[in-house]
């Protein structure tokens, strides 16, 4: 399946003091099921509110994003099952264990097969031994982890990825992003990432910058940054 996100003059402002402050306008781009992508910008340029406008967790102020699968456009509705999002605070229930909070979103579907699919992919990013163990009994990497197994269980065409390595040690950061990178070239998924690494940033296969309210393009597919 062919899935792409396309923005079509995207801008998003908000109120500060009694005046309009504008974040990014006029962004007009394409995002690829299947291929990589890094957001890097100074901070408060508005990365993050990026990532949830493409995720549909936040509404523009400007602009539309259109999403498509094959040639078909798809409603807000039809595409919320595409999208997978992985958190820099992992946003776990604390009150489940790895295995349930894995399952979660299957459970929420209806799925019968839930704790079945959990299993296989807590078991693909490393964590079958710790699947009984909740949250607070886990590293920050085995969060993130399970936080990666959780949006990647249903099989999306997109993971968004906010800040996904900003709050783990070095050792655990290069093993999380290997993992998301791995996983999500093993499934064909889509990945949009935000990021303050220019290592990791590097990786993807496109790399975009937002800066001064306009996205730029830093890199394309197959060229290297030193």
């Amino acid at each position: 399946m062919s899935f792409h996100i396309k923005t079509d003059n995207l801008g998003y402002a908000f109120a500060s003091n009694q005046s309009s402050v504008t974040l990014f306008k006029d962004i007009n781009t394409i995002f690829e099921s299947g291929c990589s992508y890094s957001i890097t910008g100074p901070s408060g340029a508005g990365k993050s509110t990026l990532l949830m406008l493409l995720a549909q967790l936040e509404e523009p102020d400007a602009g539309n994003i259109e999403f498509f699968s094959d040639a078909k456009r798809l409603s807000e509705t039809e595409v919320r099952e595409h999208f997978g999002f992985v958190f820099q605070h992992f946003h776990l229930l604390p009150e489940l264990d790895a295995l349930n909070n894995v399952a979660l979103p299957l459970k929420l579907k209806g799925d019968k097969q839930a704790l079945v699919k959990a299993k296989e992919i807590l078991a693909q990013v490393g964590l079958a031994h710790r699947q009984t163990h909740k949250p607070d009994q886990l590293s920050g990497g085995e969060k993130q982890r399970v936080a990666i197994a959780r949006a990647l269980v249903f099989k999306p065409q997109f993971i968004f990825a906010d800040e996904p390595t900003g709050n783990l040690d070095p050792k655990s950061a290069k093993e999380i992003a290997d993992l998301l990178f791995e996983q999500c070239s093993s499934f064909g998924t889509g990945l949009i990432l935000v990021t303050h690494s220019h290592d990791l940033a590097n990786r993807a296969d496109v790399m975009l910058s937002l800066e001064d309210c306009a996205l730029k393009t830093i890199k394309q597919c197959n060229e290297r940054v030193a």
